[in-house]
C-alpha cells in the first residue's frame, strides 16, 4: 500500500468529520487526559486494516501507543481483541469513527474475498475484483481483496484496455475495436474483450484479443466454448456469479473469475470500541 497516499486520504477523511473541532470530546476532556480502548470483533471472518489503525491514530497524535493483536489476513472470531490504542482521550475519540468505518469495510471485503477463494478449491480458477469500488476508496478496497487471498483486476482505465459491449457497439465490431486499439498501444498493454455469444468469441479470437471475458454466460456455455480458445489467450468469467454458483463456474475451465460483489455490496464487518474504566471493560456500541 502507498503510505503517502494513505496518509493523504486519512487527512481528508478526518477533515470531513472533525471540521472546526470535536465539540463532544473537547468540551468534556482536557488535552492532558489519557486513556485507552480496544477494537473488538463482533463478527467472524478475516481482519484487515492494520495500516489504517497505525497511521490514522498517529496522524492525530504521534504519541499514540498502538498494540496490534491481529495482523492483516488473520482469521478472527467474535470476542477477539484486534488492537489496543493508548493516548490522549480527545484524539482517541476524534479518530474512532473514521478508523472504524474504514476497517469495518476492509475486513468485510477481505472476508468476502476469502470465502470466494475457498469456493474455487480443487480448480485452477482464480478470484479477482473489478472497478466497482467506492470512489476515493479504491486503493483500500483492492488492498483488502489481496488480504483476503484474491487478486486485483486492472486498477483503473489507465492500465489495461477492456473492450466492453458499448465500446464494441460504438466501434462497429470487435474486430474494428481490437485492430484500432492494437495500432496505438505498446507491447506491454493487453487487450481484453467482453463476449456473450459463441460468434463473438470466435471473432475475438480471430481479432487477436489477449484476454477474453465470458460475460453473463452459464458455466455450461463456458465449458463448451472454452475448448476453442488458444492457450495463449487468458480467459475470465464475470456477470451473475455468486457464492452459490461460484464453484460451478470455477469447474468450467475458466482461468479468472471477477466478482464486483467483493467490493460493491459487502456488509460492514462488525467492530466496536471497548473502553476500560476502573478496571472493567465497557463495550461502546456505535
Amino acid at each position: 500500500m502507498n503510505i503517502i497516499k494513505l496518509e493523504e486520504m486519512l487527512k481528508q477523511f478526518f477533515n470531513e468529520d472533525i471540521g472546526d473541532g470535536d465539540l463532544s470530546s473537547e468540551l468534556i476532556f482536557s488535552i492532558e487526559q489519557t486513556g485507552s480502548f480496544s477494537f473488538y470483533a463482533k463478527d467472524s471472518g478475516i481482519f484487515c486494516g492494520t495500516p489504517i489503525i497505525e497511521h490514522g491514530f498517529r496522524l492525530l497524535d504521534p504519541s499514540m501507543q498502538i498494540t496490534m493483536h491481529k495482523n492483516d489476513g488473520d482469521a478472527v472470531n467474535y470476542g477477539d481483541i484486534l488492537a489496543v490504542i493508548k493516548g490522549p482521550l480527545q484524539k482517541l475519540l476524534i479518530g474512532e469513527r473514521v478508523i472504524l468505518n474504514l476497517i469495518q469495510r476492509m475486513s468485510a471485503i477481505a472476508t468476502a474475498a476469502n470465502r470466494a477463494v475457498q469456493e474455487t478449491a480443487g480448480t485452477s480458477a482464480k478470484i479477482c475484483d473489478t472497478r466497482k469500488t467506492i470512489p476515493g476508496l479504491r486503493m483500500l478496497d483492492k488492498y483488502a481483496v489481496r488480504i483476503g487471498g484474491a487478486y486485483n483486476h486492472r486498477s483503473g482505465l489507465y492500465d489495461a484496455i477492456m473492450l466492453k459491449d458499448n465500446h464494441i457497439a460504438f466501434a462497429g465490431s470487435i474486430t474494428e475495436a481490437v485492430q484500432t486499439a492494437r495500432k496505438k498501444i505498446g507491447h506491454t498493454v493487453k487487450i481484453e474483450v467482453e463476449i456473450e455469444t459463441k460468434v463473438q468469441l470466435d471473432e475475438a479470437i480471430a481479432a487477436g484479443a489477449d484476454i477474453i471475458m465470458f460475460d453473463n454466460c452459464t458455466p455450461e456455455e463456458i465449458a463448451a466454448w472454452i475448448q476453442s480458445v488458444p492457450t495463449h489467450i487468458a480467459t475470465e468469467a464475470s456477470g451473475g456469479i455468486t457464492l452459490e454458483n461460484l464453484h460451478a463456474y470455477a469447474k468450467s475451465g475458466i482461468q479468472w473469475i471477477s466478482l464486483g460483489a467483493l467490493t460493491h455490496s459487502v456488509k460492514a464487518f462488525d467492530i466496536s470500541a471497548l473502553v476500560q474504566l476502573k478496571g472493567e471493560h465497557t463495550l461502546v456500541h456505535h
